[in-house]
């Protein structure tokens, strides 16, 4: 059972750490682009994908196995919609920056989420 939950949080934190790896290229690439506004406003954008993924991770491996399938079904279902709303106040904060800019926040975030199917369609945990 407990091997059921390890799984899981591997494959969270390869995930994660594609995400970081593809959110610190963006940024940086941002910043080298088109200024330290955009690189922060990338920074953001990835974050706000992020953050929210490693709560419901943490909250969605915390059981494993068929005799605590109650629990495996509620901590899913209480991971998604915190996510759901941690990425809604994190957008909210973000945008209360005067200097954000808001296409270079969103194709971050866009590209973060992108690296976290992508990594879940081709790796094997």
């Amino acid at each position: 059972m407990a091997d059921l939950a390890r799984t899981g949080k591997l494959l969270a934190r390869r995930v994660l750490i594609a995400q970081s790896l593809t959110g610190l290229v963006l940024s940086l690439a941002a910043w080298w682009l088109w200024g330290a506004d955009s690189g922060l406003s990338a920074i953001a954008g990835v974050f706000t994908c992020i953050i929210p993924n490693s709560v419901f991770a943490h909250l969605a491996f915390r059981y494993a196995g068929a005799s605590k399938n109650d629990l495996v079904v509620r901590s899913f279902s209480q991971g998604s919609k915190f996510k759901l709303i941690l990425t809604i106040f994190i957008f909210v904060a973000v945008f209360q920056w005067p200097y954000v800019q808001a296409p270079v926040l969103f194709a971050s975030f866009a590209a973060t989420m992108l690296t976290q199917w992508l990594v879940l369609i081709k790796i094997k945990p």
